[in-house]
């Protein structure tokens, strides 16, 4: 139980400079606090405070060099149980506090010269008490400062880890998108041939070459202007307009206000396949994709909508569901509980599939 304690703690050179830092300005103000008030102290008792300041002064500088030694030893510790450690606590803060006793009664016999100073055990043991004190103080408030900077530190981990894994399931989810769309163009490819449009194949072969390139060019985890997304689109859309150039018709309805606005990039991609394969491949006759995007607040609203064939509503979202699941999961894992995407019917021969998000603008 303690190795698995201790492999979560941290020891990078951050957090050591971070503590390291902490710590000596902590002292610093520790000990500056403690000159202050027990001058005023001596002053009330009726010493003069500036002529107790040089002993106090040298005093501080011990105070300060002892917290250090002992925060050192600590934090040499940290993967001890904590019972050994309060142990080493008090260890060090009774010797800490002896020395400075010794200390304390030499700068009396410096203070007193030329007259001959009398030991006296009582004293030497009101200065051991009170030294004794101090130094626990800093002991506990250092073995607290030092679990403040682990916790903290360890929140930093998770956070970063919680992040690698969301970071490495938009790639994944993102990276769904090509295959399921190089097996849709590589399909409508493949119909060229069939109908003998070697030539209509031949410019489809290479609009799917720079339209993978561009894709695969693009960063998961970074958005893109939705101006950006649509041109990508309007490059997919041309892709099918090979084979379906007499039957499909494409309108987008973008206020221009929103070109800027940010999203994830290729999160219309299923969609539009959706709408080429469900809709365009199944219904004979004209079908029209329409494309809007609009805005309700702060919130932005994207929606794909095509013509559908009068065939039973089950079999059809059965046959959409991976692209749309994919696309629901991007939202969902990019905006917790602030993204969503809904599919459905709108109408007998209408379907549409709509995605929210917050409205962030490049």
């Amino acid at each position: 139980m303690e190795q698995a304690n201790s492999a979560t703690l941290p020891n990078g050179s951050y957090y050591s400079d971070t503590v390291r830092r902490a710590t000596l300005w902590l002292g610093i103000c520790y000990w500056a606090t403690e000159f202050i008030i027990s001058s005023i102290m001596w002053g009330i008792l009726g010493v003069d405070p500036m002529e107790a300041a040089p002993g106090k002064f040298v005093l501080m500088l011990y105070g300060i060099g002892m917290t250090l030694a002992i925060s050192f030893v600590i934090y040499k510790l940290h993967n001890v149980h904590l019972a050994v450690k309060i142990v080493t606590c008090f260890a060090l803060a009774l010797a800490a506090a002896a020395i400075g006793a010794v200390v304390d009664f030499i700068i009396y016999l410096v203070c007193i010269l030329p007259q001959v100073a009398v030991f006296n055990w009582t004293n030497f043991g009101y200065t051991l008490v009170y030294g004794m004190s101090l130094f626990l103080g800093w002991s506990c408030l250092f073995v607290a400062l030092l679990y403040s900077f682990e916790i903290r530190e360890n929140e930093r981990r998770l956070a970063a880890s919680r992040e690698e894994a969301l970071s490495a399931q938009m790639r994944a989810l993102r990276y769904q998108v090509n295959p399921h769309f190089l097996f849709n163009t590589l399909n409508s490819i493949a119909g060229l041939v069939e109908e003998g449009n070697n030539v209509g194949a031949g410019r489809m072969v290479l609009s799917l070459s720079s339209f993978l390139r561009t894709t695969l060019e693009l960063d998961p985890l970074n958005d893109v202007r939705l101006a950006e997304e649509l041109t990508l689109q309007t490059g997919y859309l041309n892709i099918e307009g090979e084979r379906f150039s007499d039957r499909m018709k494409v309108r987008l309805d973008v206020a221009q206000e929103l070109e800027n606005a940010l999203v994830p990039s290729l999160i219309l991609q299923p969609l539009i396949e959706n709408a080429v394969k469900h809709g365009v491949s199944d219904k004979p006759g004209m079908v029209e994709i329409l494309i809007s995007a609009g805005r309700v607040g702060e919130i932005l609203n994207l929606s794909v909508e095509n013509d559908v064939s009068e065939t039973p509503r089950q079999s059809r979202m059965q046959g959409m569901g991976i692209g749309l699941k994919n696309v629901a999961h991007r939202i969902e894992t990019r905006f917790p509980g602030a993204g969503s995407c809904v599919a459905g019917y709108v109408a007998p021969s209408r379907f549409r599939a709509s995605l929210t998000m917050p409205l962030r603008l490049a």
